[in-house]
């Protein structure tokens, strides 16, 4: 099986001995990895007992026309070169292989195979013979038997039928555990950003978090994670697939289960954001998805990795394009970003004074595009905390209870939308939008009133609805009041505040 992107698709692998001077050659477009599979097989051929032909070797991975990388097609071309040679005679029809050698004939694991055992049994391969470490994710798969190889010569013994081995299943691994995320209990104060997360985390919303240093921006992001509803089974296989392929699944892990949570550091390069490379591989962006970007000092990032973000936010997907081809990434994320107002990050602080040149402040603030600012649904100043509040040994609501009705908002939307593809509010066409918002004549007399007087652009006006939709969730209606779309337009204020000039 062969990958590009996160697309898989079957490779046939043929071996030809002709007489003739000593050679391997490998053809069918493979790169540098592909090629040096020659040393590999030849080293792991010996190391297993078996004599390396001294003939004129040819291999070829068809179809021809598609590149190759990686070194997953190792194992198959050992056994293609043992079958050529006639030392054994192996029964491989309907069985797909892949797998690195090490040059004693151990199998690595290698990256992408979850991708690779869905293309398998939507191919109708039978039997899938994949690196013991990368069995796990692929049991997931039905319809299909997966069996772990440890070692080509175990592989071997198998296929002659002296020790065979044990297929996969599901059930046969623990889940790894979630490690805990931090509660929203432990937070003091900031009533209104709470507010904003649990609308976010309910509608599948983006967010900015406005304040000065200390305020608790970073400390409110972190605890997103912890009142965001469960992953449906398709979401769980969606990310784990971009993880396998990136690299980044942990060693035997089956599935990941905890919506992802990524913070990159504001140095990051729009390939390590966005994703790209010589060799196409996901970025931040992508390994958040169905999780949650948090992007923390967002000023300081790079202007062309932010202007990046604007249209796989909007698409859900991000596509990069080279010479070998086009692929695209899934990136259905919640991002989120916090900010200072300012430089010295204290302009508009009731005890503090700002040390800030207009000038400066103004650059600073410019460095977040109007067109990116429009793509976040929420905007949400978070004021310092007062003595009070940190001195109240008041208990405050725990992620649980937030989370319960986060889901039950989240379940409202699903069973509106079901048969759709869409998950939740803040994913809405324009066409759901009308169908799925209906209003009171109060509520869409207000939203006029907010349309004409701060000058929405259309897109603002959709995510307004779309928020405000997600607050009538939360309060268990289905019609659209007044009070509903005031509290969507205050969360939409903020860049009349601070980029009004």
């Amino acid at each position: 099986m062969g990958l590009f992107g996160m697309r898989a698709f079957p490779v046939d692998v043929e071996a030809d001995i002709a007489s003739g001077l000593p050679g391997f050659d490998l053809v069918g477009l493979p790169d540098t990895a592909v090629r040096e599979s020659r040393d590999r097989v030849r080293a792991a051929l010996r190391n297993c007992g078996y004599d390396f032909p001294l003939s004129r070797i040819t291999v070829n991975l068809a179809p021809a026309n598609i590149r190759k990388e990686g070194p997953v097609y190792d194992l198959p071309v050992l056994l293609a070169v043992l079958l050529a040679s006639e030392q054994l005679a192996l029964p491989v029809e309907g069985s797909a292989f892949l797998g690195e050698l090490s040059l004693d004939g151990n199998v690595r694991p290698c990256g992408g195979t979850l991708s690779m055992a869905l293309c398998a049994a939507r191919s109708g391969v039978r039997r899938f013979f994949v690196p013991e470490n990368c069995a796990a994710e692929c049991s997931v798969v039905e319809g299909i038997e997966i069996y772990p190889v440890s070692t080509a010569r175990a592989l071997i013994d198998h296929l002659k039928g002296r020790k065979f081995l044990r297929a996969v299943r599901h059930g046969d691994y623990k889940e790894a555990p979630v490690p805990p995320a931090p509660d929203f209990a432990e937070v003091k104060g900031q009533e209104s950003a709470k507010r904003a997360l649990e609308i976010a985390a309910a509608g599948g919303h983006n967010l900015l978090l406005i304040g000065p240093p200390g305020a608790g921006k970073s400390m409110l992001a972190k605890r997103l994670p912890s009142i965001l509803p469960d992953m449906t089974f398709e979401e769980q296989i969606e990310v784990t697939q971009v993880h396998s392929v990136a690299g980044t699944l942990p060693p035997g892990a089956a599935l990941i289960r905890h919506r992802p949570y990524r913070a990159p550091h504001h140095s990051i390069s729009p390939a390590g954001l966005t994703g790209g490379g010589s060799i196409p591989r996901p970025g931040e962006l992508s390994l958040a998805h169905h999780g949650v970007l948090f992007l923390d000092e967002l000023p300081e990032f790079n202007r062309i990795a932010m202007e990046a973000l604007r249209q796989p936010l909007e698409d859900g997907t991000v596509t990069i394009s080279r010479a070998a081809g086009t692929l695209s990434y899934p990136c259905a994320v919640m991002l989120v970003a916090a900010m200072n107002p300012c430089p010295c990050g204290y302009y508009g602080h009731p005890t503090r004074k700002c040390i800030c040149a207009p000038q400066a402040a103004a650059r600073y603030l410019g460095r977040v595009s109007g067109p990116l600012l429009d793509r976040l649904d929420l905007h949400v100043e978070v004021p310092p905390v007062e003595f009070e509040e940190l001195n109240s040994a008041e208990q405050q609501e725990d992620s649980a209870g937030i989370r319960a009705r986060v889901s039950g908002a989240r379940a409202v939307q699903q069973a509106r939308l079901a048969g759709t593809g869409i998950p939740c509010n803040a994913r809405l066409t324009p066409a759901l939008l009308t169908e799925h918002c209906p209003q009171t004549e109060d509520a869409r007399r207000t939203l006029r009133g907010a349309f004409e007087r701060l000058g929405l652009s259309a897109r603002a006006y959709d995510r307004i609805l779309k928020v405000a939709r997600t607050v009538a969730d939360l309060d268990g209606c289905e019609t659209l009041t007044q009070d509903h779309v005031f509290e969507a337009i205050q969360f939409r204020s903020l860049d009349r505040k601070y980029w009004s000039g």
